[in-house]
């Protein structure tokens, strides 16, 4: 039986300035600052997680922010644009924000579907979509009420150096179905209901570099740690050369670079962030892998503080 991913499980970019990270994710885009704690090949540096109210699968933007960070430039081998989801009816709403928090958008069109698309502090390039699917988010903060915030993912256009490799890879081993194609961009779905929606620039692309507003890689949903086993030995079958498995603390990864360049990642769905903290306590303290505790006194004097604040544009 061929295996069927259930779409994104998270992406991970590269910022600049910790706190401009946080003030935009949080701050203008509402979501909620999950985990706080460090890249764990690079201590030095933060790992932050947003998401839902929980972060759950599907919803986890995650950065690695480096104040001073050489700026990346979009291009194949990347994720071009990543989607959020937002409630059906409120794409209004967001663009009165946007408008009036200084956030330049444009409105577009792709395959049918209204985009918003903006850029973030480092040009990391975004867009909202209405989505019919997903459930609604639980958290509300700043000027985004819970009735109006973003869901999760609602996926990602991929730009790739050799999209006719992409395509095999999205069809043959994430088990996405084609579902619509035009001139310009072809789009495949996953099976769950959020994350779910993956349009693939038909051109190729030359190569982007890697840096500051630029994604680092987009991980695919597994079950479980057995799943994420039969998904390892499925994507070796078919060529690629995944990594052993990684403990990320809050799931366990496999990653592979898939033919046009796009590192991808297998990432489980348990055991998620509400793990060494409790739901109301989520994104407040750096949380460090057991093998860090004791550094970490050095670690924190490193990491420049950071506050989840309630922007001034919305304490008028």
């Amino acid at each position: 039986m061929m295996k069927k991913t259930n779409g994104i499980h998270h992406v991970t970019a590269f910022a600049g300035g910790p706190q401009q990270n946080v003030d935009f994710y949080a701050g203008v885009l509402g979501l909620r600052l999950v985990k706080k704690t460090i890249n764990f090949d690079a201590p030095e540096v933060y790992h932050l997680y947003f998401g839902n109210e929980t972060g759950s699968p599907g919803t986890a933007m995650t950065f690695f922010p480096s104040r001073g960070a050489r700026k990346g430039k979009v291009g194949g081998g990347q994720v071009g644009y990543t989607t959020f989801a937002v409630p059906a009816g409120t794409m209004d709403f967001w663009e009165e924000r946007l408008d009036k928090l200084d956030v330049p958008y444009n409105v577009t069109e792709r395959l049918g579907e209204r985009f918003v698309q903006f850029a973030d502090p480092d040009g990391l390039q975004l867009e909202l979509a209405e989505r019919e699917e997903g459930r609604l988010s639980e958290w509300a903060f700043g000027g985004v009420p819970a009735d109006k915030a973003i869901k999760g993912f609602g996926g990602a256009l991929l730009y790739s150096i050799a999209p006719d490799q992409t395509i095999g890879v999205l069809t043959n081993v994430l088990g996405l179905d084609k579902v619509a194609e035009d001139a310009d961009y072809i789009r495949f779905r996953a099976a769950g209901d959020i994350g779910n929606v993956i349009d693939l620039h038909r051109a190729a692309l030359p190569w982007g570099a890697g840096g500051a507003g630029t994604v680092h890689h987009i991980a695919w949903r597994a079950d479980n740690r057995p799943d994420q086993e039969e998904w390892r030995e499925h994507v070796l079958k078919h060529g690629f050369q995944p990594t052993p498995v990684v403990d990320r603390q809050y799931f366990t990864a496999v990653y592979f670079r898939e033919a046009g360049g796009i590192l991808f990642e297998i990432a489980t769905d348990d055991p998620g962030f509400v793990t060494d903290e409790t739901f109301d306590e989520l994104g407040g303290k750096v949380q460090l892998p057991e093998w860090y505790e004791k550094h970490r006194a050095l670690i924190e004097r490193n990491l420049e503080p950071i506050t989840v604040r309630v922007l001034e544009g919305d304490q008028a």
